[in-house]
């Protein structure tokens, strides 16, 4: 259901969405609430990606040289020149 809300953008919002509407963009409101909540949705799955890999612990045997020599290997492989 639609509900009336009022707030205060500010000067330089208010003329943002006044030339937004003027030209005939008048979703200019929803869209950048679309895209607060799509970055907001990011965030926290960057979040829920960064404490599941905290919790999974440390790498046993783990040796950095060697991994990175293997990801440049790979690199240079998949490279196209």
């Amino acid at each position: 259901m639609s509900k009336n809300t009022s707030v205060t953008l500010g000067e330089h919002f208010e003329q943002i969405i006044e030339k937004s509407i003027n030209s005939g963009r008048c979703e200019v409101i929803r869209e950048g609430l679309r895209l607060v909540d799509e970055r907001e949705q990011k965030i926290k799955m960057l979040r829920d990606a960064i404490e599941a890999g905290e919790k999974s612990g440390y790498v046993k045997n783990f040796d950095p040289v060697k991994h990175l020599e293997k990801l440049n290997r790979s690199y240079k492989k998949t490279t196209i020149r």
